[in-house]
């Protein structure tokens, strides 16, 4: 499935943040800003106005999130084999007997 385009975000193919789409401008991540909103509970105005942006950001940002599925999901994976393999290289263990 294609990209689908969203006026204001920046696509993943096209960032230099991680890979992953973000707002124009910005450094903040169309993941981070949905996890805010749908996950944390904050309000859209509330997380426009914490981070400088405006509430078409926000909401481009969510848009952007929903309607592109298969990109956000392969994000997500992205992401969390990241966090995993970092927590591999951090975590001590005791030495082999």
């Amino acid at each position: 499935m294609a990209t689908e385009q969203v006026s204001g975000i920046v696509p993943g193919a096209d960032s230099d943040i991680h890979d992953e789409p973000h707002v124009e401008g910005s450094r903040l991540t169309v993941r981070f800003l949905r996890e805010q909103v749908e996950t944390r509970g904050r309000s859209p105005a509330s997380v426009a106005d914490r981070y400088g942006l405006s509430l078409a950001d926000v909401y481009a940002a969510l848009t952007y999130y929903h309607r592109n599925p298969d990109e956000m999901k392969r994000v997500e994976d992205r992401r969390e084999k990241r966090i995993a393999e970092a927590e591999d290289r951090t975590t001590l263990r005791p030495p082999d007997e």
